[in-house]
């Protein structure tokens, strides 16, 4: 591999002044039967709205939303002086048409699907199941398997998948603190380890004696040189991938790390979520100074099983034990934990409904942007996501849901937009295609499955899932 090691040497940012020590009261905080009317709201509208000459298409009448008959006659007519469609009008054109359609099936597995995701490009997407094995598609080669990989050391389950930003390397972690790294662009099909490929193995846990522990969720940088990973021992870890080793390790939470991610493209800024019920944000530039996180947010009352950001360093989202979804702004963190962690100790979301005295209640200091409520976060790690910014100017959240559906919500309004049924268990993962209109959920019915609009022509096929007798509870 050729990478370097990474590191941000700014600290400006540290003297630049502390995270905002107070919060927003629950009754402050932005429900999801509101309309948003915050700064994200309107640089989404920003991002999917059409030229003003174009939402009526005759100069004068201005509607929302705009056909898109009436959006081809006004660019044909060059209402917007410009003769094409801008991004956000062509965001405003994609967005409403929601993969909707099917699902028609893309694999069937013995084993539960964990994880599923596009690589960033749209053109390959990896599934990985319990039983230890990762598939890569080739998705304009109509889905046939790039590679089909059998992993080592497997630990109960793949935890977590990533793919490099350039596509040749495939990271898979498991309840172990060995991540294993695999060439995905290499010309070796069926890639069983260490038999006939080599998946070289990551130790997280230089500096521990002997202590065991479980990754939850890994990530590549946007660079490609670095690994972030969230684990059962309460930590986050960064492997730099040119000197081979941990280049830091930071004792993050109270309680298991269930997900981590880069803010942004600079590496600098990192997401964390954990069973403490806060979402944390690191500053590399200021942890070896301050030892502490930049700032806390406040607002689940369970433990968080997945963050994704929206790739600005500002905002992110974040699906709870306490069955929500979760939209923040980091301007709004606190620089500690203002209120004590409260659990009822008689719930375990593994295998028991949530208390439905708690589905109505409230963070007293909820400092979140808007809560977004119909999707079941149960039994397993349910993972959410903005929608693609390319097709629709993330004007969507998307999430999986204990109660074998995929939800989709506006971002704005919170209105639920849609609800794919077709299921047989959780759908624990979920993927929204880059640039075109298709959805592909992951179950541990262990199915993949495809939705579309318009879809093609055929009748939506499946395989029907087999009933397996073993349960997973990560």
């Amino acid at each position: 591999m050729s990478y370097r090691r990474r590191f941000g040497k700014d600290n400006s940012a540290c003297d630049s002044g502390n995270a905002v020590e107070g919060s927003a009261s629950g009754e402050e905080a932005n429900e999801a039967s509101k309309s948003l009317d915050h700064e994200v709201a309107h640089l989404t509208k920003l991002k999917s709205r059409p030229h003003q000459h174009l939402r009526g298409v005759f100069p004068g009448k201005l509607r929302l939303p705009v056909s898109t008959l009436k959006m081809l006659m006004g660019r044909e007519s060059n209402y917007s002086g410009r003769g094409r469609f801008s991004s956000a009008d062509a965001c405003h054109v994609l967005s409403r048409y929601l993969p909707v359609n099917g699902p028609w099936g893309v694999d069937q597995s013995n084993s539960p699907a964990y994880v599923s995701q596009f690589s960033n490009d749209g053109l390959f997407f990896v599934a990985g199941f319990q039983g230890g094995h990762i598939r890569i598609y080739d998705v304009e080669k109509g889905w046939t398997i790039q590679k089909d990989i059998r992993t080592k050391s497997l630990r109960w389950t793949i935890t977590d998948t990533s793919l490099s930003p350039d596509q040749r390397y495939l990271a898979y972690a498991s309840m172990s603190p060995i991540v294993h790294i695999v060439n995905a662009g290499s010309s070796t099909t069926e890639s069983v380890a260490n038999i006939t490929e080599v998946h070289e193995g990551l130790d997280f846990s230089v500096d521990y004696d002997d202590e065991e522990f479980g990754i939850f969720s890994v990530k590549f940088s946007t660079d490609g040189r670095e690994l972030v990973a969230g684990s059962s021992d309460a930590s986050i870890h960064v492997y730099d991938l040119q000197a081979n080793k941990v280049s830091l390790n930071i004792p993050a939470h109270t309680s298991d790390v269930n997900t981590v991610c880069f803010a942004d493209e600079t590496g600098h800024l990192i997401f964390s979520g954990s069973d403490d019920n806060l979402c944390k944000v690191w500053d590399r530039r200021c942890f070896v100074t301050k030892g502490q996180a930049a700032g806390v947010l406040m607002g689940h009352q369970e433990g968080i099983t997945f963050i994704d950001s929206r790739g600005d360093g500002r905002y992110l989202i974040s699906n709870g034990k306490d069955q929500t979804t979760k939209l923040w702004d980091i301007r709004k963190m606190s620089s500690r934990n203002l209120y004590p962690r409260i659990t009822d100790h008689d719930w375990d979301y593994r295998w028991m409904e949530y208390p439905a005295h708690l589905r109505t209640s409230k963070h007293p200091f909820d400092q979140s942007l808007a809560t977004y409520r119909d999707h079941s976060v149960l039994r397993t790690l349910i993972r959410c996501y903005f929608s693609p910014a390319y097709s629709t100017g993330q004007k969507y959240i998307y999430t999986g849901s204990s109660d074998h559906a995929v939800y989709i919500y506006d971002l704005v309004t919170g209105a639920q937009v849609a609800k794919l049924v077709h299921h047989d268990e959780p759908v624990r993962d979920c993927s929204w295609h880059p640039t075109y209109p298709m959805l592909i959920s992951s179950s541990w019915d262990g199915s993949i499955t495809r939705w579309e609009f318009p879809g093609d022509d055929l009748v939506p096929t499946v395989v029907k899932p087999r009933v397996r007798r073993r349960r997973a509870f990560y």
